[in-house]
């Protein structure tokens, strides 16, 4: 499908205006909703692409942008050193409570749209699929798409580095898609061990999939990117989400 021109709103939180750009197919009719998180960098190109993809499959796309509260609006950093830094640091400053409000604030928003099906889903890479875990938690997300979760089996989200993430498990009532690559140091075997475990014990729907590949092998920018395989992963990722929002 193409894709109307992307739409910039803006979502109240409890912590102040949450920019979020919208992006969903020309064609008349109601779609599911995807909340997108995106990496620790913000709405950079790549993510950007890839969101516009899932839109083209015939989804509504959210993407909020996860550092609002110390950031100016439109705020992009950079795939660097300084971007890396400044990135890593604010995800440990804005508390698991406000990314779980920022959450809620992009559901409502896609449940209440002219052009959504209210069915919902989340996707997300990096810190954004750990956030996406997060929004899996909200009973009305029916699909959760995680790519290599960063801090999950670490327990080590938003202020504090305390997380409760996975000791929550049992509260997902939706399913789980959970992605990996092999050669990824932010989520080792014994950390990917831990969340199948984890996910498992607690009676959790999820399919799980791990490639030989590194951390960010989605993102079409840099030597870590996998055409093929980011292409096999997004197919699955469609595949999943048409299977579980219709």
């Amino acid at each position: 499908m193409t894709l109307r021109e992307p739409e910039i709103v803006e979502l109240p939180t409890p912590s102040g205006p949450m920019r979020t750009m919208v992006l969903r197919p020309a064609a008349e009719g109601r779609f599911p909703g995807l909340l997108f998180h995106s990496e620790i960098f913000q709405l950079t190109a790549p993510i950007c692409r890839t969101a516009a993809a899932l839109a083209g499959h015939g989804f509504i796309v959210a993407l909020p942008e996860i550092y609002h509260e110390s950031l100016p609006a439109g705020t992009v950093l950079g795939y660097d050193q300084a971007g890396s830094d400044t990135g890593n640091r604010l995800k440990t400053e804005k508390t698991v409570a406000a990314y779980d409000a920022d959450n809620r604030a992009v559901l409502d928003y896609l449940k209440s749209h002219a052009a959504c099906t209210s069915r919902l889903g989340s996707f997300g890479p990096c810190i954004g699929g750990h956030l996406t875990y997060r929004a899996a938690l909200q009973p009305d997300v029916a699909a959760a798409a995680c790519f290599y979760p960063t801090d999950l089996h670490k327990r080590s989200l938003g202020a504090g580095m305390n997380d409760d993430s996975l000791a929550r498990a049992a509260e997902i009532t939706g399913e789980l898609m959970m992605v990996f690559g092999r050669q990824d140091p932010h989520v080792p075997a014994e950390g990917r061990a831990m969340i199948y475990q984890t996910l498992t014990a607690a009676g959790v729907k999820f399919t799980w999939h791990e490639f030989t590949a590194a951390h960010a092998f989605l993102r079409d920018e840099g030597l870590r990117y996998d055409a093929e395989l980011a292409r096999q992963a997004l197919g699955l990722t469609v595949d999943f989400f048409r299977r579980c929002l219709g």
